[in-house]
C-alpha cells in the first residue's frame, strides 16, 4: 500500500480532528472514548514518570509539546504548573486547543520548524513521530527537537522497540532502536531507556534520552 504524500496527509489529518471526538481524533481509532481516556490517562502517567513529579510556582518546568492535536497533553501539563508549549500543523486541531485554553501557547508549526528564544526541561512528543512518513523529514523533525532541550532536559519520543523500521497502512511508519539511537546519540543526547505504554495490544513505548 503506498504511502499518503504530505498534501494527502495534512488533508488526512485536518479531515480526523475535524469529525472524530477530542480523544478519538488524535488517539486510537479502534477504541472508543471510554478506553481512549484511559489510554490517555496511561500515557499521561507515564509522561510524568519520567518528567518527574515537581512541580513549583515560581520555578516552573518548560515544556514542548510536540504534535499536539487538539491539546490534551499541553493542558494537562500546564495543570500541574508546567509552562507548555503546544505545536502542530493541523490548524483544524489548533482552533479547538486554543478555545479550550487552558495556559498553553498553542502555535502552528511543523516539528522540523519550531523555532524556540529558550530551551525547555523536557520535549515529548508523544504517537506523532511514526506519522512522519518522509524519512528525511522524520530524521529533520528528530534533530530539532533535539536541539530544543537543554542541559539535563529529557526528550521523550513514542514509538517502538524493534530493531527495523516498519510501514502499516498508509499513513505510519514505525521505526525502531537502529534509526533512534545512533541518530539521537549523534544530536549529543544520552538514551536512557525504552518504557512501553503496557495498554492493551500497543507495541508503542516511549524513548527517554537526556541532553548531556
Amino acid at each position: 500500500m503506498a504511502l499518503l504524500s504530505d498534501v494527502e496527509a495534512a488533508a488526512y489529518w485536518n479531515e480526523r480532528h475535524q469529525q472524530e471526538s477530542d480523544l478519538r481524533s488524535g488517539g486510537h481509532m479502534a477504541f472508543d472514548e471510554a478506553t481512549n481516556r484511559m489510554f490517555y490517562i496511561r500515557r499521561l502517567a507515564l509522561l510524568m514518570d519520567l518528567i518527574g513529579l515537581q512541580s513549583s510556582p515560581v520555578a516552573p518546568l518548560f515544556l514542548l509539546d510536540a504534535g499536539c492535536g487538539k491539546g490534551w497533553f499541553s493542558r494537562e501539563l500546564a495543570r500541574f504548573g508546567h509552562q507548555v508549549d503546544g505545536i502542530d500543523a493541523s490548524e483544524v486541531a489548533l482552533d479547538h486547543a486554543r478555545q479550550e485554553g487552558g495556559g498553553p501557547r498553542f502555535h502552528r508549526s511543523s516539528l522540523s520548524g519550531w523555532r524556540s528564544p529558550w530551551l525547555y526541561d523536557a520535549v515529548i512528543c508523544v504517537d506523532v513521530l511514526f506519522h512522519i512518513l518522509d524519512d528525511a523529514e522524520w530524521e529533520r523533525s528528530v534533530r530539532n527537537l533535539a536541539s530544543l532541550v537543554r542541559l539535563g532536559g529529557r526528550l521523550l519520543v513514542a514509538d517502538w522497540h524493534e530493531e527495523h523500521d516498519q510501514a502499516f497502512g498508509n499513513y505510519q511508519v514505525l521505526r525502531g532502536r537502529r534509526s533512534y539511537l545512533p541518530l539521537l546519540q549523534d544530536c549529543g543526547l544520552r538514551f536512557e531507556g525504552w518504557h512501553p505504554y503496557d495498554f492493551r495490544a500497543s507495541v508503542i513505548g516511549l524513548y527517554a534520552f537526556t541532553r548531556r
